[in-house]
């Protein structure tokens, strides 16, 4: 069995675990309770979890490159911790310990996405079947976590604590799997002046910086319609003798007799459904696009639709509004990180892939983990959120097709032998270099 099977064999039965956990949450007190007594709790917890990636990102690189194994070793600590803590969700699914435990968990999910990151370019022959690669795992992803859900879906019948014990099952076959990938050094050597300089050409940076800003709108996309598609209470019935008097009373006592209404677990259901189908149709349609166009393209392409599943989900609202949002900008952020891979490969060839996609992954979950604590910290309706997708998209836009168009007017020279490896002053072509 080839070492790229085993980790798609890893990657696969994860994603199905990951979305087992998700739909335990949506019938858990994580969904149901008022969100403005969660809201704070989940800021305070994001910034725990946006504080790692801040300190964390610029420096797990050089530390885990010349380790060996290393990689695979974070690929297992990873795993391994998220069967502990689905195992510590299932004991505490109605009590408050869940938010600390479920972000724990989201912390985990992403460290998992910056060691793959920086694995799949070990396992593949060559650099062209490495787009190709990321592609059949984001495929792979997409399908188990569909599977996933529907499992989950089934033992929640049961009791809502069993999808998370049916997780902790999955992580446990993915440990297994995961031991059977090789060791894998990623690098031995430091960051040469010629790399560093290949990955700060303009249009390497243009292109970082638009996932960026994608990957921030999927974070808050994530928060925003997790308030909005919550469950919720029923409170207590006013009808028939004394009733009325009793609830009187528990209002007083500070009960919760009205109950917090919200919409039934079925549209969250639907709306995980869609984001999955659309990254789905995302990491099937990338490849195929950058046999015909080139990657800037695709990339833009990605940002304009995403804008404009903004701009539909402010016009039909609710939960159609939600689950086209969903599909859009969910298929637009799986196009248009597979473009971002190949534009790397394609711009910074001498560079070292591994350890530059696990620093480009880290950086881009942190804008993940913002974008989620804008969602929690702005309680905007869930119209004047898809508009502020579609304004933020939009704006991401304009800023990569104006940087891209000045970026074509300028020879960018590479000067492989200075010893910061920083680019020289940019002139425009035709330009007396004297």
């Amino acid at each position: 069995m080839s070492p790229f099977t085993c980790l798609a064999r890893t990657h696969a039965i994860g994603a199905m675990s990951d979305a087992m956990i998700a739909v335990a949450l949506a019938g858990s007190i994580f969904f149901s309770i008022d969100p403005a007594a969660a809201r704070w709790r989940v800021a305070l917890y994001l910034v725990l979890t946006i504080a790692p990636f801040a300190v964390v990102t610029p420096l797990i690189g050089p530390l885990v490159d010349g380790i060996r194994g290393g990689r695979r070793g974070m690929l297992l600590f990873t795993i391994v911790g998220r069967a502990v803590l689905a195992y510590m969700m299932a004991q505490h699914i109605d009590g408050l310990l869940l938010f600390p435990e479920a972000f724990g968990f989201l912390v985990l999910q992403k460290g998992y996405s910056v060691a793959k990151s920086a694995v799949v370019p070990k396992l593949v022959q060559s650099d062209q079947e490495l787009v190709e690669a990321n592609s059949k795992l984001a495929l792979l992803g997409a399908v188990s976590g569909m599977v996933g859900a529907g499992i989950g879906g089934l033992a929640m019948l049961g009791d809502p604590s069993w999808s998370a014990l049916v997780a902790v099952a999955g992580f446990t076959i993915t440990t297994v799997f995961a031991v059977q990938i090789p060791r894998i050094t990623v690098t031995d050597t430091p960051v040469t002046p010629g790399e560093r300089a290949e990955l700060r050409k303009v249009g390497i940076v243009l292109a970082a910086s638009a996932m960026g800003m994608m990957r921030a709108t999927v974070g808050f996309m994530t928060f925003l319609l997790a308030f909005e598609f919550r469950g919720g209470t029923e409170g207590v019935s006013l009808d028939g003798p004394g009733r009325g008097a009793g609830a009187a009373a528990g209002l007083v006592r500070g009960q919760d007799i009205l109950g917090s209404p919200g919409a039934p677990v079925w549209h969250f259901g639907a709306v995980l459904v869609c984001a999955g189908t659309g990254a789905l149709f995302g990491a099937w349609l990338a490849p195929r696009l950058r046999r015909t166009t080139i990657e800037e393209r695709i990339i833009s392409g990605a940002l304009v639709l995403a804008m404009l599943g903004g701009v539909l989900g402010t016009w039909l609202g609710s939960v159609r509004g939600a689950m086209v949002l969903a599909l859009v900008v969910a298929g637009s952020s799986a196009a248009g990180k597979l473009a971002f891979d190949s534009l790397v490969q394609r711009d910074a060839p001498d560079a070292n892939h591994g350890r530059w996609f696990a620093r480009f992954e880290g950086r881009f979950q942190l804008s993940w983990a913002v974008g989620a604590l804008a969602a929690v910290a702005l309680p905007l309706s869930v119209e004047w959120g898809y508009g502020l997708i579609a304004a933020v998209t939009g704006l991401a836009l304009v800023s990569y097709l104006a940087g891209t168009r000045r970026s074509r007017r300028v020879d960018t020279p590479v000067e492989t032998d200075r010893s910061d490896g920083q680019l020289g002053f940019w002139r425009r072509d035709g330009d007396d270099p004297g």
